[in-house]
């Protein structure tokens, strides 16, 4: 299996242009010079040239320590991954006739999912003949929306998709 990298970053000799426009490691702009020009500014100062807008005209490259700049971009990959939220989805399944016990029981497990931070996905789903009877799945799953609304909110409203009827429901109190 192959993993699609980032487009590879060309320094030093792997630059292919004649001129380049080059900053110095300060930030100050040098000017477009040529290529070689550049590599020997940025072997006397001990740092690579590092092209960091090839699509320009022309290219752009900066004099940089390259091995300083890829830790600094893989630690700002991982901090971004690390500030990411993702919710876990639990899914309850209902059928439109429905016992009461039965009905408090999802309730309770529905409860509990909201309770400790998982988003829950109610599925109201029918079988041969109560296809004819929606309107007993959507009061249904109404219903259990109402119930559990002091423990999440309702992110979607009841959806009818083939054989279901699903809504999604986030945690955290709803705004009332």
């Amino acid at each position: 299996m192959r993993h699609i990298t980032q487009e590879r970053i060309k320094i030093n000799t792997d630059i292919r242009a004649k001129h380049v426009r080059t900053i110095d490691s300060d930030g100050t702009q040098v000017g477009v010079v040529s290529l070689d020009e550049a590599i020997s500014l940025a072997e006397k100062k001990g740092l690579d040239l590092v092209e960091v807008a090839p699509n320009a005209e022309p290219p752009v490259c900066r004099i940089m320590d390259y091995g300083k700049y890829r830790y600094e971009q893989t630690k700002k990959t991982k901090e971004a991954k690390k500030k990411q939220q993702a919710f876990k989805i639990k899914e309850l399944k209902i059928r439109p006739n429905i016992e009461q016990h039965d009905y408090q029981t999802k309730l309770k497990h529905g409860q509990e999912f909201l309770d400790k931070g998982y988003k829950l996905k109610v599925s109201v789903t029918f079988r041969g003949r109560e296809l004819a009877h929606r309107d007993i799945g959507f009061h249904t799953l109404e219903r259990f929306l109402e119930d559990i609304s002091e423990f999440g909110t309702v992110e979607m409203k009841p959806k009818d998709i083939g054989r279901d009827i699903i809504a999604m429901i986030a945690p955290g109190k709803s705004k009332k």
